[in-house]
This record gives C-alpha cells, sequence and structure tokens, in this order.
C-alpha cells in the first residue's frame, strides 16, 4: 500500500476529518481500481459526543472497532440497508472516528456506476449523475463496501492517497474548491451535539 501512513490517523479527529478533505479513497477491487476524492466528512468523539456510537465508552459489539488502531475502518449499517465508511482515529482506546460523507469520482467511473444503478456512467440520468456520491450509502455501494470489510485495517483494499500520480491519474485543470464547516446531519437526538460544527465539506468554486 501506498498513500497516507496510518499514523495519519493516529490525531486529533476534527484535525483529521478536515485534512482528509480533497484526499483520494482508493478502492482495489478484482476488476480494476476506484479512485475518489473525499470532499465530505464528519467527526465523532466518543468521550464527550452524544452522536458517537461508543458515547461515555459505551462497549458493544457494534462498537468494538472504535477502540481499535487508528486506520481501522469501522462500517456499520443505517435503517437496516445503507453501509456508512468511518475511520477510527485518535489512540487506540479512544473510540473516535470520521465518518465519510461525500466524494467525487476520479478513476472506475464505470465500475461505481455498475455498482450503484447496474448500468455504465454515460448511461446514468442527470438526476442519478449529481447524485452519484453525495451520500456516506452511495459511497460504499459505489465503491462495494459492506460489513465484510468492517474492522479491518486500511491496506491493500482500501487505502487514502493524497497523490494522484501515484495513482496513475490526471485531472487538468484541477477543480478549485473552498473548505466549509457545519453541524452534522441527521442527529437530532444528540442534545447538544446537535450544535457541534463538526461537519466538513468542499465547495467547488
Amino acid at each position: 500500500m501506498a498513500g497516507v501512513d496510518l499514523s495519519f490517523f493516529e490525531r486529533d479527529t476534527l484535525t483529521v476529518a478536515q485534512e482528509l478533505l480533497g484526499r483520494y479513497l482508493v478502492r482495489e477491487l478484482p476488476e480494476g481500481r476506484l479512485v475518489c476524492r473525499i470532499t465530505e466528512t464528519e467527526a465523532y468523539v466518543g468521550r464527550i459526543d452524544k452522536a458517537c456510537h461508543a458515547y461515555g465508552y459505551k462497549t458493544t459489539k457494534r462498537t468494538e472497532p472504535l477502540y481499535g488502531r487508528p486506520g481501522t475502518i469501522y462500517i456499520y449499517l443505517i435503517y437496516g440497508m445503507y453501509h456508512c465508511l468511518n475511520f477510527v482515529t485518535e489512540a487506540q482506546g479512544e473510540p473516535c472516528a470520521v465518518l465519510l460523507r461525500a466524494a467525487s469520482p476520479i478513476a472506475g467511473i464505470d465500475q461505481m456506476a455498475q455498482h450503484r444503478f447496474g448500468v455504465p456512467f454515460e448511461q446514468l440520468t442527470a438526476y442519478q449523475r449529481k447524485n452519484f456520491l453525495n451520500g456516506p450509502g452511495k459511497l460504499c455501494s459505489a465503491l462495494s463496501l459492506t460489513r465484510a470489510q468492517n474492522n479491518t485495517l486500511l491496506g491493500e483494499e482500501l487505502w487514502v492517497s493524497d497523490d494522484l500520480s501515484e495513482l496513475g491519474c490526471s485531472e487538468d485543470p484541477p477543480p478549485k474548491y473552498q473548505k466549509k464547516v457545519g453541524t452534522r446531519i441527521g442527529i437530532d437526538y444528540a442534545e447538544e451535539a446537535v450544535d457541534f460544527p463538526w461537519r466538513f465539506w468542499l465547495e467547488e468554486l
């Protein structure tokens, strides 16, 4: 595996959530390599965050990956059908993670479209293209990520890169973005944590 070292994730969760923006998520599959740019993240910090599955150091079978090594993959289901991809952060034993909410496709786009809709990208409707990877469940579907990858380390099958050239990809010209900060989505139950400004995203200029 090339890309960022796992020590990248052994830092403050909010820092990692912000610094993942603009980096590249790489999925290696037998049929080829899928690459997308990370464009939206959310931070979750168990020791103080009522929106985190391990708030107050709650320990269950589900939350076990959150206590693992930095760079551990944490994938859970919402609504019993949509997978959500997270990367564990901070020191081992501290239940913290970054949720990947959205991305933009770079390489392997037809394969992503096949995973999402069963057809090549050029056959997608305008609505499908607009909403291609703009949600955590959509991202996991496009990259063929499921609970099978839960509680494993980033490595040969899934990793993060900050250099398109090492991936054999290029963008000409590269898009320009502005970083934005706001509150997280879908956590109305989380009392004061609803107002934490822990969602970060790239807005294309």
